[in-house]
């Protein structure tokens, strides 16, 4: 059974300024996302889900979906404000703006998941290593297991100069992870890599190995996040800023026993769309990896 790529693409994108998931960085405007849906075609990946809002669909599809679905087996579901509450929780959370996070996001799109699947933001380029790796380990896997896997990052291959950046720090033990602490603001200070949490600075090596939420799950991982669901809205249905953040739910898997999540792990340098300033940077590797023959001019036949 081929896996599914889940996509991750309704952020609101406030950092950067707009809908970054579908800005053009390719030599034909294409988008990161087109990259990764590419080298997940490549890999072996069967189809690729994207998770959008609603208020994007015209644009999603014009710049991005129609021409992915040509060329390979996709389909998109809303992640909204409303999804998987309930009445009261809907008026308690009135006047949010916010999107309520990653497991949020993937539990939008439990209904439409038949296979084991990775979870990618639409922001960020993995790799196609990283992406095979993945697709290689979830095609082998029971569609219900409960030893699922992720990618981790070097932390100093996954800095922007623009500003600051939020990753999980993972520890790791026998192979496998350990657990994911949340380091919702890392940044250069005078040449130091800097993470604040709870008001506290701390120096870290650049050498940490971070999830940079490239998971790869079972479909019994629905069951958990659903459980941390229910227990983060219960706690924040009123909370205007607060997120269900997918590194943490994860980490409750292996914290309560639930299942293993296999650690890999990739040597890639990371770029991304977090800060306006990030797109020329990303054109320029997009056209660096074209030149070298890593991926072809003209991305999809039209």
């Amino acid at each position: 059974m081929k896996p599914t790529l889940l996509v991750l693409a309704a952020g609101m994108g406030s950092r950067y300024g707009g809908v970054k998931q579908i800005d053009g960085v390719g030599l034909h405007d294409e988008c990161l996302l087109d990259y990764a849906a590419y080298d997940a075609k490549k890999c072996g990946f069967g189809n690729v889900v994207y998770i959008i809002r609603k208020d994007i669909e015209k644009d999603f599809r014009e710049r991005l979906f129609d021409r992915v679905a040509r060329n390979f087996d996709a389909q998109y579901v809303f992640q909204s404000h409303e999804s998987l509450l309930s009445e009261e929780q809907i008026k308690q959370s009135e006047g949010r703006v916010k999107p309520w996070g990653t497991v949020h996001a993937v539990l939008c799109a439990r209904d439409v998941i038949k296979s084991p699947f990775a979870v990618i933001n639409s922001d960020d380029y993995y790799g196609r290593d990283a992406i095979r790796t993945l697709a290689s380990y979830l095609s082998g896997m029971d569609p219900d297991s409960s030893e699922h896997a992720m990618v981790g990052y070097v932390l100093g291959n996954t800095m922007s100069k623009s500003g600051s950046v939020s990753r999980g720090v993972c520890t790791v033990k026998d192979g496998c992870l350990d657990s994911i602490v949340e380091n919702l603001k890392i940044y250069y200070d005078e040449g130091k890599i800097i993470s604040e949490i709870d008001g506290q600075k701390k120096v870290l090596t650049g050498k940490e190995w971070v999830s940079m939420n490239l998971f790869g799950f079972g479909l019994s991982a629905f069951d958990r996040f659903y459980k941390y669901w229910e227990s983060f809205i219960a706690q924040n249905a009123a909370d205007k800023k607060a997120e269900a953040l997918l590194p943490v739910a994860a980490s409750d898997i292996v914290k309560n026993g639930e299942g293993t999540i296999k650690f890999f792990t990739s040597a890639e340098s990371w770029f991304g769309m977090t800060y306006p300033e990030d797109r020329d940077i990303v054109k320029a590797e997009v056209a660096k990896k074209i030149k070298e023959g890593y991926y072809p001019e003209q991305l999809w036949k039209k």
